[in-house]
């Protein structure tokens, strides 16, 4: 039982803390008051993607740190890392500074934490809880879009850029902090219990290095589904509000936002479930052709309901990504050096944040709409079911290979 309530609250810990360091999604928020303070839509914008990056390129470290040390030094690392980042931006006069602070320090922050706790987490549960763990840490960085976007937005009312800056980053260190510090690894003799009527299934764990991970077939399977099903994604997230505008007469839309995040989240934790029940690889099938489809009809969406329901697919499709492939690199690889794994293959996501921008403002430039941004994404989307149904587990695919040599 006690073992039972640690596994609870590294996996609630984990939740709690992607709530606070999911700070990304607050940018939009602080680019508005900073353009309105004078700042060019370019100087604006560039923290956020120089944040990006660096989340993108600080997972591959710090899941391999992770691997090595485990996660709470890294993960305590990361949360002071995000927090400082935060401080220091209120004190940013410049461009320059801003993309240091929140773009560098902040971002590689993100990355030092997040890279932590699923791989924790789900060395604390079943195998066959994979799914589930992963979608519920997922869920709490989908989550916080829900409510810092609200609460930034009355912070810098009240109190201006700088200081807004300042309180999230004091937040951040008074909350996330103290629960990384109760985040650590199993004992090396913990063995989880499995739920009742569990089967094992053949075959062993795989504990492959990244460098094993990348010689096999799989791994670019994998990422190439990571990149397009993202960059589909990614694309409706990034522009939810102008395509509703452009679409419709709407003139407040920003309810959308809060209904993509809300379904976001909750298709990070059911798909997650699903994964254990069906596979990870049937689970992203149907994401992929749910996605697929919800693309071919956006450019009918002209109504207050229909881009909610686009807005929703849309949220659900993105989610299973972020629930499902990491189960997806544990199931493969093995648990081992999950961190260095996931890592090398997030770098398909962060592909994706430069495919869907470039995708949608192309399509605006030349056509003044979104209808070859949606036909591009469905496109992609149709390669991704594609790879979903002849991509062959790494296990099923090696005994195969035992048998026609036998």
């Amino acid at each position: 039982m006690k073992k039972m309530n640690k596994a609870a609250g590294v996996l609630a810990a984990g939740f709690f803390i992607n709530m606070c360091i999911g700070i990304l999604y607050a940018w939009s928020v602080f680019k508005q008051s900073l353009v309105e303070q004078g700042w060019s839509n370019a100087d604006a914008s560039m923290p956020y993607t120089v944040a990006t990056i660096c989340f993108a390129l600080s997972l591959l470290v710090a899941g391999n740190l992770q691997d090595r040390m485990g996660p709470r030094k890294v993960l305590i690392l990361g949360t002071i890392m995000c927090a400082i980042g935060m401080i220091v931006s209120s004190f940013a006069t410049s461009p320059m500074t801003l993309l240091l602070s929140f773009g560098v320090i902040t971002g590689c922050g993100i990355g030092f934490g997040y890279a932590c706790l699923a791989p924790a987490a789900m060395k604390w549960f079943h195998p066959s809880k994979k799914g589930m763990v992963n979608g519920l840490i997922a869920a709490g960085f989908g989550l916080a879009a829900v409510y810092l976007a609200p609460l930034t937005t009355m912070l810098i009312n009240d109190y201006g850029v700088q200081q807004s800056f300042l309180i999230l980053g004091v937040g951040i260190l008074v909350l996330a902090v103290p629960l990384a510090c109760t985040i650590n690894n199993p004992p090396a003799d913990y063995t989880p219990e499995a739920p009742a009527g569990y089967v094992a299934k053949s075959g062993g764990d795989n504990n492959m290095g990244w460098r094993q991970m990348v010689k096999t077939p799989q791994f670019y399977s994998l990422w190439l589904m990571y990149a397009l099903a993202s960059s589909a994604g990614l694309m409706i997230i990034g522009n939810i509000t102008s395509i509703a505008i452009n679409q419709s007469d709407l003139t407040q839309v920003a309810f959308l936002v809060v209904v993509l995040s809300i379904f976001n989240s909750g298709g990070r934790v059911a798909a997650g479930i699903l994964s254990d029940k069906i596979g990870g690889l049937k689970t992203l099938m149907l994401a992929f052709i749910m996605q697929g489809i919800n693309m071919m009809m956006f450019a009918t969406y002209n109504t207050e309901f229909t881009l909610m329901v686009g807005a929703a697919v849309a949220g659900v499709g993105y989610g299973t990504l972020l629930a499902v492939f990491p189960s997806i690199t544990a199931d493969y690889y093995g648990l081992k050096n999950y961190g260095g794994n996931y890592g090398v293959l997030y770098t398909a996501w962060g592909v994706s944040g430069f495919i869907g921008p470039v995708v949608a403002a192309t399509a605006v430039d030349m056509t003044d709409n979104y209808v070859m941004a949606y036909t591009i994404c469905a496109a992609m989307l149709a390669v991704a079911v594609v790879l979903s149904i002849i991509t062959k587990p790494v296990k099923a695919e090696a005994a195969d290979a035992q048998k026609a040599t036998a």
